[in-house]
């Protein structure tokens, strides 16, 4: 009977291990191509992670009216304009442009560069769902 108990904590811990993944480990050593940017695989990782999962730009709270959890919400054209990443108020808060909240806030992991810059070109590239 002790036997039976011990494999079934064994078996459970190794599930539980292995079958949880943290999505956060390495999304800021993610390089994010410099054309052909996705939405899936590199622009959403980062608004989830970055943006979402902090409890600011998910759907129950919307921080500022916006969610950043779906493609429909990250290409909401109040925050995109899509071809125009210049004249986008997303781009401007990531900037952190005169007037617009900086996002991420102060005390809040910064975007990286590659991030910045992959959230520009697809933007450029029509802001797609892919």
């Amino acid at each position: 009977m002790k036997i039976n108990i011990i494999l079934f904590v064994i078996f459970g811990f190794i599930i539980a291990y292995t079958g949880c993944k943290d999505t956060t480990t390495g999304i800021d050593s993610k390089t994010i191509p410099s054309s052909n940017v996705s939405f899936g695989e590199y622009i959403a990782p980062v608004f989830l992670t970055k943006c979402a999962n902090r409890g600011c730009h998910e759907d129950a709270t919307k921080a500022g009216g916006i969610s950043l959890t779906t493609w429909v919400g990250a290409t909401d054209p109040n925050i995109v304009v899509e071809g125009h990443p210049e004249d986008s108020p997303l781009v401007w808060s990531i900037d952190g442009v005169s007037g617009f909240s900086p996002m991420p806030p102060p005390g809040y992991p910064p975007l990286t560069v590659n991030q910045i810059s992959g959230i520009k070109t697809w933007i450029q590239e029509g802001a797609k769902n892919d």
